[in-house]
């Protein structure tokens, strides 16, 4: 990339990075936890019986494409991947420990605003005819706000269709040609097998990769989170610390340690908060494109899965990758990224095993990922250019040239054009969130006191 682009990459990087979006992102999961009753937790328990509780249920007459946990698990692939591997292992090499602290904060706040994405999109979701469901911001900023307000939603679609190449495509290619590397696989070659086989699914649309989401997700958290407890439980012993110096550095500069540089107090929360929202991707919009096509009668019942998606994701899946990380002093080995992890893992496993598991959670993850933001991305450019098998159908035949793009690129370069994507991505969907909050809070006590869903009228 031209440095010229780089430069001003940088620049919007710093603003749509800053302090002031932190606080926005912060703040608004504060905003909507406190709007709904402390949903996330007071009605934990709900959304576990009507989550995992719920899988054996039929949807009965429910409109919809695929069964709600298949729409959670084709969000939960665009979310539960690199993210979790590669991107926790950044945040600890650049913010330090302290890092994994705001991580969780912005996980934990951030369940209340995917439960208010999730519901505001199946809610103004609407269905064109031959098509898939379609919703998400777009929809809601349309539906929600008025038509006025229809350049903030092509805003959002644009940025969507753009970051989807970036926190969905290229980065996945480049963290799994980079940790293939380590078994002597050239990137190109990794980056071609991904395009013949994301390939094969994308054509298949919505449902087709729903299903391939039902059996990679779990399987692929299955196996790391073994992988991952059975090293926490071997470093048990050393838990306290770690917990101690995460908490500590979250409010005081990281020291330089061995191969780390040292990292203060702004450097932890901005690269802790980012990475958590680039993991669980709370406030960015995404999730809301899948979730809405889901086979549920209530929006706020789909909008419980959006709570497990991001408890999962962050508190569970990342914590996981952090623990890792801090408790076997893979730390300050000065590795960044998915190399970070692997170092972690392989100094318990082995090289061998610990890298291997590590390469194989990344390419299962990291494939279900693209397949998912392919979606989120051809969703997004058909609100733009028009519905129909044209619009979607080209931007899947795009879509393959940049995971041979990322799978050749720079980790630095494509984590930080990836960075700008997001937030500007965010923005539109952020005024949104805040404007139709009251929606969000009209609906959630309907649906808990047993009112009838009554979906808003069509235009």
């Amino acid at each position: 990339m031209p440095q010229v682009l780089l430069d001003l990459n940088r620049t919007v990087n710093g603003f749509v990075w800053g302090p002031p979006m932190l606080v926005t992102l912060v703040f608004l999961g504060v905003f909507l936890t406190l709007r709904t009753g402390f949903i996330q937790f007071t009605r934990f328990r709900l959304v576990v019986r009507e989550t995992m509780g719920s899988l054996f249920r039929g949807t009965g007459k429910a409109r919809g494409d695929v069964s709600p946990f298949m729409a959670m698990a084709v969000a939960m692939g665009g979310t539960v991947g690199v993210g979790n591997i590669a991107g926790v292992a950044t945040a600890i090499a650049a913010g330090g420990p302290g890092a994994v602290f705001w991580m969780l904060v912005s996980g934990v706040v951030g369940m209340a605003t995917k439960y208010g994405e999730v519901v505001l999109g199946v809610h103004y979701r609407q269905r064109r005819p031959g098509e898939p469901m379609i919703g998400g911001p777009m929809m809601y900023i349309v539906r929600g706000m008025g038509k006025r307000w229809k350049p903030l939603a092509s805003l959002f679609a644009v940025f969507g269709a753009l970051a989807a190449l970036g926190i969905g495509n290229m980065t996945q290619a480049q963290a799994v040609a980079d940790g293939m590397e380590h078994f002597n696989v050239p990137s190109w070659l990794t980056g071609l097998f991904l395009i013949v086989v994301v390939g094969l699914v994308t054509v298949g649309g919505i449902k087709r990769i729903a299903h391939v989401a039902c059996f990679i997700v779990p399987f692929m958290s299955g196996i790391y989170i073994l992988g991952a407890g059975l090293i926490i439980l071997l470093n048990a012993a050393g838990i306290p610390a770690v917990v101690s110096m995460v908490i500590k550095h979250a409010f005081t500069p990281s020291a330089a340690a061995g191969g780390f540089a040292g990292a203060g107090v702004m450097m932890a929360i901005r690269k802790g908060i980012s990475r958590g929202v680039f993991s669980n991707e709370a406030g960015l919009g995404s999730a809301p494109i899948a979730h809405a096509t889901a086979m549920t009668d209530h929006p706020a019942r789909q909008g419980l899965w959006g709570i497990f998606e991001v408890f999962f994701d962050t508190v569970v899946m990342c914590s996981a990758t952090a623990l890792v990380i801090l408790l076997t002093g893979a730390w300050t080995s000065g590795h960044d990224g998915a190399n970070l992890t692997m170092e972690g893992f392989g100094r318990t496993f082995g090289t061998n095993i610990g890298f291997s598991v590590v390469v194989l959670c990344m390419i299962l993850t990291a494939y279900d990922t693209i397949l998912a933001w392919c979606f989120y991305g051809e969703t997004c450019s058909a609100f733009l250019l028009g519905h129909g098998t044209v619009v979607r159908t080209t931007y899947r035949v795009l879509w393959l040239p940049f995971i041979m793009f990322g799978a050749l690129g720079k980790l630095e370069t494509i984590w930080n054009v990836s960075d700008t994507l997001n937030g500007l991505m965010a923005l539109p969907n952020l005024i949104a969130l805040f404007a139709l909050s009251g929606v969000v809070v009209k609906l959630t006590r309907g649906f808990l006191s047993g009112e009838p869903y009554q979906p808003p009228l069509q235009q």
